[in-house]
């Protein structure tokens, strides 16, 4: 009866594209019930979100099951399947591991209470409208069971029918964009509603990127926050600027009318790509000639083993890697301005490939105390091996960044270690 669900491995994300520069989700943890109503600058598109009192409205956190769900359908439609439909049946566990929710009761508990206010909120939208229909009214689920055995009363998971807008967008693979698989880390709701956003606007922009205006901006999230509270927000988050795949620069932050620009890192030039590394990444550089970059780095730079992964190289190393093979071609020249400049950096040598070299001491023994009773080393190669298909996202702080994978691991697959 159930689909043979792909695993996380294999699955590309994609989120329906025409909910991501919209307001159709709570950014707050906290119950919302005031609606959320917007009407674009032009006044062509429409969108009211009402609440339920009981469950209030769905939030940017219950929409990571409606990113899973897009996602699911369109991997069995790559596959070939035609007899797709909006009913899907699944393990809840399968749902859960994947948007990194966890497998624990508590997060079974997370699941049905965001299953229940997406089934609760009613959307009204023109979006997609022609002659005959002016509006749709609908909400973002029509129902869910729980699937038992009638003989053993032994669950047989969940089957989940969309609704009628959702399921009809998805299966338009012109309304489906990838996302970065880093999405699901986003804490903050307005990061994880920025980076839907930014993902839409910017996505087809090239170097040029995207740039809106923060009253603008602040009207498509729907946010309840008032636009000077907004505002300091989105300034927070530019200045981190750690999103996936998003690059994002305050332009006029002092003026009265600040704008976002919004630019994908792929298409941002090496010279840029460096400006954006924190003041922390580039001060760990020491200095010297530019004329024997590492091997690790090289390799790296030039994408010439696809299949290795220095973790000890973050984000920042790799951008000076790749600086380093345009500073060689300016050769031995000193009164040459690139190699003048080249001579001044060196990325930082790498410590070893066991996890007491490569963790910061402190990470290291807070692991060691939070999570114990796993191989590191072993778990440090599988962590490895997820950021080796996602060379463009590698972390900022590696060890930062395996400190909580090993947190939701832990988490996920303690009862199966001794004692537990």
């Amino acid at each position: 009866m159930f689909f043979t669900l792909p695993d996380f491995s294999d699955i590309s994300l994609r989120d329906y594209q025409e909910t991501m520069q919209r307001p159709f989700f709570s950014l707050a943890k906290k119950k919302r019930l005031k609606p959320i109503e917007y009407l674009s600058p032009d006044k062509s598109v429409r969108v009211h979100v009402s609440a339920n009192p009981e469950y209030g409205m769905a939030t940017i956190w219950d929409a990571d099951l409606m990113i899973y769900l897009a996602s699911h359908l369109n991997e069995l439609r790559e596959r070939g399947d035609n007899d797709l439909s909006p009913t899907i049946r699944l393990q809840p566990g399968d749902l859960l591991r994947r948007v990194c929710w966890g497998v624990s009761g508590r997060a079974y508990e997370r699941l049905i209470a965001a299953l229940d206010r997406l089934q609760a909120t009613t959307i009204k939208t023109n979006i997609r409208a022609n002659s005959k229909t002016r509006e749709t009214t609908f909400s973002w689920i029509d129902s869910y069971t729980h699937l038992v055995d009638e003989k053993t009363q032994r669950s047989l998971g969940m089957e989940i029918t969309l609704s009628k807008w959702f399921f009809e967008g998805v299966m338009d693979k012109r309304n489906v964009l990838a996302i970065s698989p880093l999405y699901f880390e986003i804490t903050s709701g307005l990061g994880k509603w920025l980076y839907r956003a930014s993902r839409k606007h910017a996505g087809g922009n090239g170097a040029e990127g995207f740039t809106i205006g923060f009253e603008t901006l602040h009207q498509k999230s729907g946010s309840e926050s008032s636009l000077p509270s907004f505002k300091n927000k989105i300034i927070e988050l530019a200045r981190a600027n750690n999103l996936p795949e998003i690059d994002l620069e305050v332009i006029g932050a002092e003026t009265p009318r600040p704008k976002l620009k919004m630019v994908m890192r792929k298409f941002l030039s090496d010279q840029k790509t460096s400006a954006v590394e924190t003041r922390a990444e580039r001060n760990a550089a020491s200095r010297a000639s530019p004329h024997s970059p590492p091997r690790e780095a090289t390799k790296i730079a030039s994408n010439a083993d696809a299949d290795y992964v220095d973790p000890s190289l973050t984000r920042g190393l790799l951008a000076q890697a790749a600086t380093r093979l345009k500073y060689d071609s300016a050769g031995s020249d000193p009164h040459n301005p690139i190699y003048a400049e080249a001579a001044a950096q060196k990325p930082s040598p790498r410590r070893g490939d066991r996890a007491h070299d490569v963790l910061d001491a402190d990470v290291y023994e807070a692991i060691q105390r939070e999570c114990p009773g796993w191989d590191l080393d072993v778990l440090m190669k599988t962590f490895d091996a997820f950021l080796n298909r996602n060379p463009n996202e590698l972390p900022r702080n590696y060890s930062k960044r395996f400190y909580g994978f090993m947190k939701k691991h832990h988490e996920r697959n303690k009862y199966q270690l001794p004692g537990y």
